[in-house]
């Protein structure tokens, strides 16, 4: 247990460093990054609105004091963390490790789709407390909101959108409008990892079957059919 701790605290850590891309000589004092560390976490469990600056400085093991030291307010804080450097660092830290996901050429659309859902899962699961954050934040941030169509968006759906097309192509996903057929995928990719993670995190997940499951529904719906499993 300490150790996934340990990791996941190195993890969280990395990203900080690479969040606020700080060079040798601005480098942080270990009270920030113990502050920052804190925040995460509190913004993450609570929300910004909810979260307490005293309860932050409890959890970094500082005074209070301390965190009006390097941010003047608690929303400085918050956007020390998914400010502008957030928008610069959000592609690059999204991003990570799917671009091989997108890159690898697959043989059918489901051995796609199982690629995409077990690495994004695990991306999730890795750096849950953080885009906790985001997803909470986003819609209040008008430029990280922006980054993130640009960014993100725009360079996965270019790719995805190729991948769409070219299983219509062999037959393997009926004619709907490619960004109707995104839409559904999305969704339903989603929907899964908002409850695997978010809403019912404390359930006993069959991840494989899960999986399965929303790989099935999506290459066949819910219509009478009868489709493989």
């Amino acid at each position: 247990m300490k150790e996934h701790d340990s990791a996941e605290r190195n993890i969280e850590e990395q990203w900080i460093e690479e969040l606020l891309a700080i060079s040798e000589e601005d480098k942080l004092t270990p009270k920030q990054i113990s502050i920052l560390h804190a925040a995460i976490e509190v913004f993450s469990e609570k929300g910004y609105a909810a979260a307490a600056t005293s309860e932050i400085a409890q959890k970094a093991g500082v005074a209070e004091g301390t965190i009006f030291r390097y941010y003047k307010t608690k929303k400085d804080l918050l956007l020390s963390i998914i400010g502008p450097t957030m928008s610069r660092m959000l592609a690059p830290f999204v991003l990570r490790n799917f671009n091989g996901v997108l890159d690898v050429p697959y043989d059918s659309f489901e051995e796609f789709l199982r690629s995409f859902i077990v690495n994004r899962l695990e991306f999730a699961r890795r750096n849950f407390k953080m885009l906790k954050i985001l997803i909470q934040e986003i819609p209040f941030q008008p430029l990280l909101r922006e980054q993130f169509a640009e960014n993100i968006l725009s360079k996965v759906l270019e790719r995805v959108i190729e991948i769409v097309e070219h299983f219509k192509a062999k037959g393997e996903v009926i004619e709907l409008p490619t960004p109707a057929i995104l839409r559904f995928t999305i969704s339903s990719i989603g929907g899964y990892l908002l409850n695997r993670l978010l809403l019912q995190p404390e359930k006993d997940w069959n991840d494989e079957e899960e999986i399965n499951l929303t790989i099935r529904f999506i290459m066949h719906g819910i219509s009478g059919v009868a489709a493989p499993i």
